[in-house]
């Protein structure tokens, strides 16, 4: 385990149980459906790996890039997407798959942005939640894990592009560095900004959140 990771929150194994018995849940919940499963970038894409394999129904996958604009502590709140859907949603069941929900801005910009083009319905499925964080109201109506207001990386999630690749996801031990070149950097590259309101907080913007 990297020196920097003071302890492991969900194992391997904890992860890969609950994402199978998710991947069961949607299975059921959207048998007949015109499924789109559309991941936001950059975070996401082990879970979204990992939980398309136990969906055992038609569906076909799309992904979307946002940016939030901060100072190195703190997003502004303000959204826009950098990278859009390929393929027209109208009249087709979405599922929104995110690594973490955590002031809800960002998740909340995508569901307003993806409802006016007329899906048949669109709903959010998130690995990591963190109410504690929510800044606006929006509850996931899938969710992998609670967890507390800590920043945590590996299974996808990264500090300055770093652990992407742990199996596992753990807490990253403080006090973070970063420098300038980490200010506003696109937020939802990640996925949901999953930073703590601490100093290295939204230091690598470039989740969604």
């Amino acid at each position: 385990m990297p020196e920097q990771i003071d302890e492991v929150l969900l194992s391997e194994k904890i992860i890969q149980s609950r994402v199978a018995e998710m991947g069961r849940t949607l299975t059921q919940d959207y048998a007949d459906s015109d499924l789109v499963i559309v991941g936001v970038l950059r975070g996401c894409f082990v879970f979204l790996a990992d939980l398309i394999r136990h969906l055992d129904i038609p569906l076909e996958v799309e992904t979307i890039a946002v940016m939030s604009y901060g100072d190195a502590t703190k997003s502004s709140g303000h959204v826009r997407t950098m990278m859009d859907l390929q393929k027209d949603i109208q009249g087709r069941d979405v599922l929104v798959v995110e690594d973490v929900v955590d002031t809800g801005r960002t998740i909340t910009y995508l569901l307003k942005t993806l409802a006016q083009r007329g899906p048949k319905s669109l709903r959010v499925c998130t690995l990591l939640d963190k109410p504690s964080r929510r800044e606006v109201p929006v509850d996931p109506d899938y969710t992998g894990f609670e967890i507390p207001d800590r920043f945590v990386v590996g299974y996808g999630l990264d500090f300055a592009q770093k652990y992407r690749n742990l199996p596992y996801i753990g807490i990253l031990r403080e006090p973070l560095s970063f420098d300038d070149s980490q200010i506003a950097l696109p937020l939802s590259l990640q996925g949901e900004a999953e930073t703590p309101a601490d100093a290295a907080s939204e230091a690598k913007v470039e989740d969604s959140e």
